[in-house]
């Protein structure tokens, strides 16, 4: 008789399937607008797709260098010299890899032992803790409040002691679209240093900042070169989330060992596209100008709708998304029911804040709108969200 199998991997098998699956599975079922998942719903600059298509005519279609071709790592490098004055080694300071996610995973993999601690941020993206856990690391957090999303610098150097290896920074932050200050990189940079520590940079909007906004990587700091790892996301800069190519800037110390669990997770990453990002990142100021400027207006156009339907809406100084406060409206269940309720009602859906944070009492009255949409999206959307809360008002008429 055979036995019964054994358990499969815990910590997967208890982790459920992610919010932005859930909701826009629901989105689709409802014939929503999904203003929940980041990404455009238009094409990136006509010249990077166009490198890509040709490269793949070219006949270099076989595995690519571990580390990505040369032209990324040059223009990788190029980059951060053109934008914040790092001189970086394409050959030994550079790993292209598939997507920013697996970028996060190899760095993470490329210094935590079973034991070491890591400090997160809460809000986080979804797939921090989990990583983390899977290497036998210990998550740290810190929590971030709206509206100011303000850094608490006591509780933040609590969270550091003997064991702490590595903090995971986020900026511009999703889904607060925070933009740390030079005060609050400099407090980080202080922590980690008295620490021996790394830092984990996930800054995949770097160029997505407004108002004036300025992206300050920790890697400039001094004094924090060769302890930082510099994530930059072309599905981010470019538009272009399918197609999965991240790029990783760290010092010559810390990039074999990053290089090694990118081997053991992708080993490389298609070649055309890599070609077609180096196209991209060598593509004058203004694209990059423009790119920060049309994700402001459209900010702007969501933001203003959603304030004169009575949201609470906070300010956004990078990213993709916005963050309303929905309790004005008088809806009485927490952010899950309302996502969950104006997909179904009003056709329209966002995600709910408290996805991002794994401790108890988190925010629950606040959702997360994406704005990187045509503006014809984002107008229905209000219109829809109009009509919605004008049912709700009838209704309470009618009740009353």
């Amino acid at each position: 008789m055979n036995a019964p199998l054994k358990p499969q991997n815990a910590l997967l098998s208890s982790t459920g399937t992610t919010v932005f699956t859930v909701m826009s599975a629901l989105a689709v079922q409802h014939g929503a607008i999904n203003l929940g998942q980041g990404f455009p719903d238009y094409e990136g600059p006509e010249p990077v797709i166009r490198a890509a298509a040709e490269a793949l005519m070219d006949g270099r279609n076989q595995y690519p260098p571990l580390t990505g071709v040369p032209e990324l790592r040059e223009a990788v490098a190029a980059a951060n010299r053109r934008f914040y004055g790092l001189e970086i080694d394409p050959l030994a300071e550079v790993v292209v890899t598939s997507g920013a996610t697996e970028a996060l995973t190899a760095c993470l993999m490329a210094v935590l032992n079973p034991g070491d601690e890591c400090v997160l941020i809460e809000p986080l993206y979804d797939t921090y803790l989990p990583v983390v856990r899977m290497l036998g690391a210990v998550p740290k957090l810190v929590r971030l409040t709206p509206p100011k999303w303000e850094l608490p610098r006591a509780e933040l150097a609590a969270a550091f002691g003997p064991k702490t290896k590595a903090i995971l920074l986020n900026s511009p932050m999703n889904p607060a679209g925070k933009v740390f200050t030079a005060a609050e990189l400099a407090f980080v940079a202080d922590l980690v240093q008295r620490h021996g520590a790394y830092a984990i940079c996930d800054e995949v909007y770097e160029h997505l900042t407004f108002d004036g906004w300025s992206h300050i990587p920790l890697m400039t700091l001094p004094g924090m070169r060769e302890r930082c790892m510099r994530i930059g996301s072309a599905g981010k800069t470019f538009s272009l989330t399918g197609w999965k190519v991240g790029y990783i800037t760290a010092d010559r110390s810390i990039a074999p060992n990053i290089a090694k669990a990118h081997q053991l997770l992708t080993f490389t990453t298609p070649p055309n596209l890599q070609r077609g990002v180096a196209v991209g990142l060598v593509l004058d100021d203004s694209y990059f100008n423009g790119l920060s400027t049309t994700l402001q207006a459209k900010r702007d156009r969501l933001a203003a709708g959603l304030s004169a339907l009575g949201f609470g809406v906070l300010e956004a100084r990078g990213s993709y998304f916005v963050t309303a406060d929905f309790r004005p409206l008088g809806f009485a269940g927490d952010d899950v029911a309302f996502c969950r309720h104006i997909t179904e009602a009003a056709k329209v859906t966002a995600i709910p804040v408290s996805a991002f944070y794994d401790g108890a009492d988190a925010p629950n009255h606040y959702a997360r709108f994406a704005f990187c949409k045509g503006d014809a999206v984002l107008d229905e959307a209000l219109a829809r969200l109009a009509a919605w809360k004008a049912s709700r008002a009838e209704g309470v008429r009618a009740a009353g």
